[in-house]
């Protein structure tokens, strides 16, 4: 299983790639250009949501049964990365060694799924036949 990817780079180039089951099981691939507003406010989410202050040590470890999240973040100088278990819900958070740190991961992803989905979608949004 290939996951849901995306990379923005800071010109404004945004790639999202997801592999679909839907009509003969297909990668789905998209590239849009971005304005620098989207860009910052995308910046503004990750800076805010204080992710480079977590430390993923004491997150479920993924082994070869389970899927696994994984969150790669470059802004600047500064090259983070993140990995665990994949997430099921609220409750494996709370569970965790380090629910404070998960639940910031759990929801940062969250946000830039969402972020993703809608801009793709509105981007490559088909017009209706009136």
């Amino acid at each position: 299983h290939i996951p849901m990817q995306f990379e923005l780079s800071p010109s404004g180039k945004l790639r999202y790639s997801n592999y679909s089951e839907y009509k003969n099981d297909r990668m789905i691939r998209k590239e849009a250009c971005l304005s620098p507003a989207v860009v910052e406010q995308t910046r503004r989410i990750i800076e805010e949501s204080g992710i480079t202050k977590v430390d993923d040590s004491a997150w479920p470890e993924p082994d070869d049964r389970c899927r696994r999240q994984e969150l790669e973040i470059k802004i600047g100088n500064e090259h983070i990365a993140f990995a665990c278990a994949e997430i099921g819900s609220l409750l494996d958070v709370q569970s965790s060694a380090d629910p404070e740190g998960l639940r910031n991961f759990y929801y940062l992803t969250q946000d830039l799924k969402t972020l993703i989905f809608s801009l793709v979608s509105l981007h490559f949004r088909i017009r209706p036949i009136p």
